[in-house]
This record gives structure tokens, sequence and C-alpha cells, in this order.
């Protein structure tokens, strides 16, 4: 029998990181368990042990989607490098946290050896080049969204390249992207016609011509964005017609309306007071003094 304060013989103890580890690595720890914690609290993980360390770089090597934003503010760009070397599997690439740093010589590699990539941000990255967008359009043929906005380095050809290589592309956000003018707008749609969100706000060279060929080439649309472009643009614009236009924001009428712009719809308010006029027979009295 055995004493108190005596080791049990014949009785291995584990401690608890030792127990996990036992678990089948890639059949259990990382497609279950694993891909539920912050990347943050994983890259903590690889300073437990060396095996914590091998199974943390498994996990990285077949992380499906990775997002600079869970790592912090801001990501190191060795840290970037190391922690999707061994990546050829990505699905998803959120950028949107390595502005500061962030060129095509960190982006290429991991563009080059993920052709899965469906859905890319790059919001902001401005230290970018079109050389970038290229090489996107030449690896990731799957790709159905893509965020460029405030990537003033996208030039016409490099968007040329993006419609003939993806053509499943489904939500494009080209803001404030102010070296594209109408005819490169127009190949976009023209190749991609099943886009179903586009934004082309805040760019001073789109005109009638981008808007009526996208209208025209992509049936599937639900949200296009021009917001900025008539009241930052059209300095003389004095009538608007947006009546069954029903997407279209008050918070982008309203600096028209400031400016005097006869619109053909009324502000939220004064419809509602129609609407129940057309449906009691009267405009009711209502006090909004506070």
């Amino acid at each position: 029998m055995e004493r108190p304060g005596e080791p049990c013989r014949g009785r291995r103890y584990r401690g608890a990181g030792e127990s996990l580890l036992d678990l089948p690595w890639e059949d259990i720890l990382v497609p279950h368990i694993l891909c539920h914690l912050p990347l943050q609290q994983l890259l903590s993980l690889q300073r437990v042990s060396k095996s914590f360390q091998s199974l943390i770089q498994l996990y990285l090597a077949n992380m499906r989607c990775f997002d600079s934003s869970q790592i912090g503010p801001a990501i190191p760009r060795a840290a970037f490098v190391n922690l999707l070397k061994d990546n050829e599997v990505l699905q998803q690439l959120a950028l949107q946290n390595c502005s500061e740093w962030l060129t095509d010589r960190e982006l290429l590699p991991v563009i080059g050896q993920n052709h899965h990539l469906h859905q890319i941000q790059l919001k902001g990255c401005t230290q970018l080049s079109r050389h970038a967008l290229v090489a996107i359009s030449l690896s990731c043929p799957q790709l159905r969204q893509l965020s460029l906005a405030h990537c003033e380095w996208v030039d016409s050809l490099s968007l040329r390249s993006l419609a003939d290589h993806c053509k499943a592309l489904e939500a494009v956000d080209l803001t404030a992207c102010r070296q594209l003018k109408d005819e490169a707008i127009c190949y976009l749609v023209q190749k991609c016609g099943r886009l179903k969100s586009l934004s082309l706000a805040v760019n001073a060279n789109v005109g009638d011509v981008a808007v009526e060929e996208t209208a025209k080439c992509c049936p599937e649309l639900e949200h296009l964005d021009l917001t900025g472009v008539l009241a930052e643009y059209c300095p003389k614009l004095r009538s608007l017609k947006v009546k069954h236009c029903h997407n279209v924001a008050e918070s982008s009428l309203s600096i028209l309306r400031s400016r005097g712009v006869e619109l053909d719809v009324e502000p939220p308010l004064q419809r509602a007071l129609v609407l129940l006029q057309d449906v009691v027979g009267f405009a009711p009295f209502i006090n909004l003094q506070i």
C-alpha cells in the first residue's frame, strides 16, 4: 500500500500541456481546437516548449484565414514573413494593419504560393505597387472579393490584368483609386459580369460612361458606391434624379441638399409625412421642439 507523500509506482503523471500534445495534431488539434483560439494566443503558445512551437508552426502552415488585426495594432515585418512562409492553403488574407511597412517584397511571396485565395483585403496599403495587383491576378484565379481602397498605385493596366484573370469577382472596392478612369472601369465590368458590389467612391475620374456600362454589364449588382463623387467633383450640379434608387443613402444626399441641389427625393422626415398623408388623408401636427 502506498504511503502518503510517496510517488505512485507504475503510474505516470503528465502535465496538462503534455496530455494535450498527445492528441493527434493534424486530425484533432489543428482543425478542431487551435482554430478557435485567437492568433495572438497561438503565437504566445510557441514559447511554452519546442513541442508547442512545432505544433503552432504546423497550424500556421495549414491556416486558411490570416487577419493581421488579430495580432494587434501593428504586426512587425519579420513576424509576418515568418508566420506565412510555409503556408500554401490560404483562402482569406486581410492586411489592413500593415500599411506602414508592407511592400511588394513581403507580399508577393505570399501571393505567389497561395493559389486558393478568394478574399484579399489590402485597404490603405499605400506602399505596394501595381506589381502586387498583377501578381494577385496571375496567382488567384478563384478570387471573389478584393479591397484596394485608398491604394492609389492601382492603375489601368494592373486593373485590366485583374479583369482578364479573375472573372469570378463578386466584390471590388476601388475607393479613392484616383488613377482609374472610365475606360478601366468599363473594362473591369465587361469582363467581370458577376459583380454584386462595386465601390468607385471618391474618384474624380469616374463619370457617366463607367456608371452606364456597369449597369449594362452587371445584372447581379446589389451595391454601387459613388459616395463623394457627385458632391466633391460636380460643383456646378443643380439637379439630381434618384427617386427610385432605394440604396442611395441620405448621408450622401444631405451634402447636395446643403448646396441647393434640387433632388427628386424628399428628406426622410418629409418623405414619411408625405407617405402618412397618402395613407390617412392628412398630415398630423408634429412638435419637434426640444
